[in-house]
């Protein structure tokens, strides 16, 4: 039996990129997983499939609002199994193109589960339960996460959704509870509010979205409080009971008040968890902590020198983006480099309507941190793009060190914020001050510009806000 140069356990976005880059390198690599084609929850269950139908979404959402331009639509005919059938096309396309970048590449692909038999070696069992032995030089664990469940309210029933199960929409219910404020609940919440379910979401935290600024959350606020039927805050699920009629919800509030109500269907969105329970950790020096993490170094390193792992397994935030960039860094330090992962900066993106989207520091990190900061914001009502697509609800700010100018985070909320802050991240990951942002000329009219108008802010110099420096 030869050894392995190089095993990757896992085919997600980190565990493909860490693959590819090795291959690049001239590094003989096998990457293990259990769907035909590298992919991953991102792509197979997550990302991917959730964004195709938020697109399907807001498009419904524009097609609505267009009457106020004067153009008036019929009411949007909905084909479920067309829907799926182009959701599940754009899941073949990529994945399958995976398959053949990999193949190019020249990477030993094998479908099936990974387990450690000690630290140089795994068994790996395929969907016929053959199981063999691979010895190993180095490996990346980049097995995800899945989602996190409550075991009370694991009462096996159709009813219940999870993440996954949401995104096959089987059909469009009546009513819908979704259990948890956070992007993933959120998301979907939007999705099958524009297709005509009655959406509430309980919440237990005071406030939606908790890890975002409560200013680039106000305005997802305003736009979704129509769009929902309710939105409950310092709110616990006590039980979930199946009924004739649905899912019978029990509720607590802040005050002890208790309440009752019946939905069509409840989707579970509480977060996610590490899958590092079965891979045999237990057999090697790897180290979890309490929340089931795997510990890394700076390298992406776990206590056995030849062990890495990267992505969800590690930690928050738990990103797609982030585990790609780890895996490089994890097979550059293998490779001999001197690498390390420390940015300044990750993007954090919410695809609601409107996206929200943030990097480096936030307002909430800086007051917790008691790091001194001045925060310079240009509301998207003086754009004169945001204007003529009529979405002035938007807003982009800047935070900045008021010594240095130094930009230390950047927040945006409006559509296409996703696709805006990469500019953000730039801006803090090169060490940009706020002339820098200020004297970078932007295209007009473009909703980039409201980042350079926030620089000027800054200096009490917008041309479309008048703000005097402070």
């Amino acid at each position: 039996m030869s050894k392995k140069h190089l095993i990757v356990i896992g085919a997600g976005p980190g565990g493909y990129a860490a693959a590819f880059l090795a291959a690049d390198l001239g590094i003989k690599t096998t990457l293990i997983d259990t769907e035909d084609n590298p992919g991953g929850v991102c792509l197979y269950k997550g990302c991917i499939p959730s964004k195709s139908l938020l697109h399907t979404a807001k498009v419904i959402s524009e097609s609505e609002e267009a009457k106020s331009f004067g153009v008036k639509f019929s009411k949007p005919v909905i084909d479920l199994k067309k829907m799926r059938n182009w959701k599940n096309d754009i899941v073949q396309k990529l994945t399958s193109g995976l398959g053949q970048i990999s193949k190019v590449r020249k990477i030993e692909y094998i479908k099936g589960y990974a387990k450690f038999l000690n630290s140089e070696s795994i068994e790996v069992t395929d969907e016929n339960n053959s199981k063999k032995i691979l010895e190993f030089d180095n490996v990346i664990i980049a097995a995800g996460s899945h989602p996190a469940v409550i075991p009370s309210f694991d009462i096996k029933s159709d009813k219940i959704l999870d993440s996954t199960s949401a995104l096959e929409i089987k059909d469009i219910p009546k009513s819908m509870l979704v259990l948890g404020g956070g992007y993933i609940g959120l998301e979907l919440g939007t999705v099958y509010a524009t297709l005509g379910t009655k959406i509430t979401v309980a919440e237990m935290l005071p406030r939606i979205l908790n890890g975002a600024d409560p200013d680039l959350v106000s305005v997802l606020s305003k736009r979704i409080t129509p769009l929902f039927e309710s939105v409950m805050l310092n709110t616990k699920v006590l039980k979930l009971e199946e009924v004739k009629k649905g899912i019978k919800v029990f509720f607590e509030d802040k005050d002890s008040k208790k309440s009752e109500k019946i939905f069509d269907k409840v989707l579970i969105s509480i977060g996610r968890k590490p899958n590092s329970g079965n891979l045999g950790l237990e057999n090697t020096n790897v180290q979890i902590d309490e929340k089931g993490f795997i510990k890394v170094d700076k390298q992406l390193r776990t206590n056995d020198k030849n062990i890495f792992a990267i992505g969800d397994i590690v930690g928050e935030p738990m990103l797609a983006h982030k585990a790609s960039h780890e895996g490089r860094t994890a097979v550059e330090v293998i490779s001999g480099k001197k690498a390390f992962f420390e940015p300044k900066a990750i993007p954090a993106v919410v695809f609601t309507d409107p996206e929200i989207a943030w990097c480096g520091l936030t307002e909430t990190e800086a007051k917790d941190k008691n790091i001194e900061f001045t925060v310079a914001k240009f509301p998207w009502a003086a754009s004169g793009r945001a204007m003529s697509i009529g979405r002035t609800d938007g807003l982009t700010k800047v935070i900045i060190d008021p010594k240095t100018e130094r930009i230390l985070g950047v927040g945006i909320a409006g559509p296409g914020a996703g696709d805006l802050i990469s500019e953000g991240v730039l801006a803090v990951e090169m060490g940009a001050n706020a002339t820098d942002l200020k004297l970078t000329i932007h295209p007009h009219p473009t909703l980039s510009e409201t980042i350079m108008e926030s620089a000027e802010v800054f200096f009490g110099q917008s041309t479309h806000v008048y703000r005097p420096k402070r």
